[in-house]
Formats: structure tokens, sequence, C-alpha cells
């Protein structure tokens, strides 16, 4: 199947976008005094946000990756 080269584009967008903006959110999730309790151990609220960061990064590589596989094709 071929798509169009701007929807291309914008799923190679779309991915970068992804890859930059979620590392940056989870520095600032690790900062938060939410992130370790008393003793120094990760809480729930960190294991969450690295959870979600990790799948949306997953997805976003794919997403650039199928962008980038549609512009060549």
């Amino acid at each position: 199947m071929q798509i169009p080269a701007i929807l291309a584009v914008v799923l190679i967008v779309a991915g970068v976008w992804s890859l930059v903006v979620w590392p940056q959110f989870l520095k600032r999730v690790m900062k938060d005094p939410r992130a370790r309790d008393t003793a120094g151990k990760a809480t729930k609220f960190l294991t969450v946000h690295v959870v979600l960061v990790s799948i949306s990064m997953v997805l976003g590589l794919a997403t650039a990756v199928i962008g980038i596989a549609g512009l060549i094709a």
C-alpha cells in the first residue's frame, strides 16, 4: 500500500515529535518529589510514567519508520 508523500511526512514529523518530547517529560518526572519515596525507591508514580513514556516512544519510532517507508516506497 502506498500513501501520499504529505501523509508520510506527517507520520515522520509525528514520530520525531514523540521521540523528542517524551524524554524531556520523563526528565521532569524523575525530578518530581513524587518519583521516589523517602528511602529512594521508585514509586508507582515513576513506574507508571516510565511505562507511559516507553510505550509512547516505541509508538513514535514505529510511526516515524512507517512514514519513512511510505516516503521511500
